[in-house]
């Protein structure tokens, strides 16, 4: 990486391809999965759920299959994942303590991506008609419920507009914009971001991703420290 008068250039520019765009537009990006619900009412659903654990690796929910649960996770993390015939994986989001997902079972259609857990896990599971009963016994739930949905529908333009319209650099440093939070005057990502993850949410491959991340901590843009990926300075606009 070298810089010139001001501006940064990197070692190596990486367009999207038609096949990655193919291979990524199916994704949501991680701020797809904002919080449906606030505190107040997660606890109100744990409360008509049962609570159970579960070990790491476990196949909650398949893609294409049908299924009639909402969770609220308790404590655990676990992924949100699209594949393939041949076992490629696309990583849409990570979900993580106070945050719920499986709410699509509402409409009773086939399930639009597959959930495992990534470490172990516990989840209150609540049943599709005691979810409708909850909305209808609460119009303010009910509304948060749409509007949270309308963010992400908006969330979801914006993210085809960026396969569309970036470069892999691009998609990666939105990626990690958007999943900082500010602390102390830095932005931090606080969630273990790793290489392969992050390749797999943005559409491109580990190597490129490794060599962004190579640069960007070179330049001073951003360090790693104790697992949480830490951004200094603005990003350049290019790679």
């Amino acid at each position: 990486m070298t810089s010139n008068a001001g501006q940064v250039h990197f070692s190596v520019l990486h367009r999207i391809t038609h096949a990655e765009y193919h291979a990524a537009i199916t994704f949501h990006a991680a701020i797809m999965f904002e919080p449906l619900f606030d505190d107040r009412y997660l606890d109100a659903l744990v409360e008509r759920g049962s609570i159970r654990s579960y070990p790491k690796n476990v196949l909650l929910i398949q893609e294409g299959d049908r299924s009639d649960q909402l969770y609220v996770v308790i404590s655990g993390r676990l992924k949100v994942f699209l594949s393939d015939s041949s076992g490629k994986e696309i990583v849409i989001d990570t979900v993580v303590p106070r945050q719920c997902f499986g709410e699509m079972a509402l409409d009773g259609e086939p399930r639009s991506a597959s959930v495992m857990t990534s470490e172990r896990s516990e989840l209150a599971v609540i049943e599709r008609d005691e979810f409708r009963t909850f909305l209808s016994s609460n119009p303010d739930a009910a509304h948060a419920l749409i509007v949270a949905l309308i963010r992400r529908a908006r969330n979801l333009t914006r993210t085809i507009g960026s396969l569309a319209l970036l470069d892999v650099y691009g998609r990666v440093a939105r990626l990690l914009l958007d999943s900082a939070v500010e602390e102390n005057g830095v932005l931090v990502i606080g969630e273990r971001l790793k290489q392969q993850e992050i390749a797999k949410r943005v559409g491109a491959s580990r190597e490129t991703v490794s060599r962004i991340l190579a640069d960007l901590r070179e330049g001073g843009y951003i360090s790693t420290e104790d697992n949480q990926i830490i951004v200094h300075r603005r990003l350049p606009k290019r790679w």
